[in-house]
């Protein structure tokens, strides 16, 4: 399962590792249905056989329904499977928790992204002696990858910050009454184009362009969304090159949902950078992962011992 802050997405697989049936609910952390987590469970879980469950992201956090204590960087399969949290349900069915990753000079934290990168490694083992990933998001991750391992991150708020200033300050004023579902990319790619031109100075400085233009008659309302989108994907290009985090010769890869990837590709294209494919379906790969990890080092029924009290 990969349950999260807004969804619980739930993937039944066969015993090759292929999924024969997904599930999603809109039952996150934050939104779960009368009943709770046990409720939840029960729901997205009705009909399937009474087989072991491994479950990432925010369920494991502090709001989660047990938290999964991080395992810091240099973070590997074996790491991460090898620390699991177990819990039962009401029901009787064993879960296991996987811990979330940490970096703990920056500090700095991820919780479902390790999944996903286990996921990507899987898919693309070319990436793992030494590859950077970009995982864009709520809280957008850029990872270095050096020898199977989580080496280090840095995470991004972007996908917060994005709705905040959207919908909770003056840059938003009309904008989501007048959004539509259609893309404006001359606006994004301007909100690029400005984050770029930045400099050192950084798109801070850019963003109340965004009301001025506006106000100026030089960019419609409908479009602040995607100008706004496009400032801050910019920024987050511009402020990993002007770290010196991009390897020359070495193009990083997006993982991830491919219509918010896709606006990653078209701002790198903006900045001249070039990217591999994206990788999409990683937490299913990664959560296959670590459960075949743990089936191969424990006895059979190890993850469905229930917690001693």
């Amino acid at each position: 399962m990969d349950w999260g802050t807004s969804s619980l997405r739930a993937y039944l697989f066969d015993a090759d590792g292929c999924v024969q049936e997904t599930r999603t609910r809109p039952w996150g952390i934050r939104q779960l249905p009368s009943g709770g987590f046990e409720a939840a469970l029960a729901d997205v879980c009705a009909g399937w056989p009474d087989c072991t469950i491994v479950a990432a992201g925010m369920v494991g956090s502090r709001q989660g329904w047990r938290e999964a204590p991080y395992v810091d960087v240099p973070a590997d399969l074996g790491k991460i499977a090898g620390n699991l949290t177990p819990i039962r349900s009401a029901g009787g069915r064993g879960i296991s928790i996987v811990p979330g990753v940490r970096d703990p000079a920056k500090p700095d934290v991820m919780r479902g992204e390790e999944t996903q990168i286990l996921g990507a490694l899987a898919q693309h083992p070319e990436l793992a002696t030494a590859g950077q990933l970009i995982l864009p998001g709520t809280h957008s991750k850029w990872v270095d990858v050096r020898g199977g391992c989580i080496a280090s991150f840095s995470t991004m708020m972007t996908g917060e910050l994005y709705a905040t200033l959207l919908d909770h300050s003056i840059l938003g004023v009309g904008a989501s009454m007048a959004y539509t579902t259609d893309m404006h990319g001359d606006a994004f790619d301007d909100g690029v184009r400005a984050a770029h031109a930045s400099g050192n100075a950084g798109a801070l400085t850019k963003l109340f362009s965004t009301r001025a233009r506006v106000l100026e008659s030089r960019m419609d309302t409908a479009a602040v969304p995607d100008y706004l989108s496009g400032l801050l994907i910019g920024e987050e290009w511009r402020s990993m090159l002007a770290s010196g985090w991009l390897h020359a010769g070495r193009p990083p890869a997006l993982v991830g949902d491919a219509a918010l990837c896709a606006r990653y590709r078209r701002a790198a294209a903006l900045f001249d950078l070039a990217l591999q494919p994206t990788i999409t379906a990683a937490s299913a790969r990664g959560l296959w992962r670590i459960l075949e990890a743990v089936r191969n080092s424990k006895p059979s029924d190890a993850l469905l011992q229930p917690e001693q009290s």
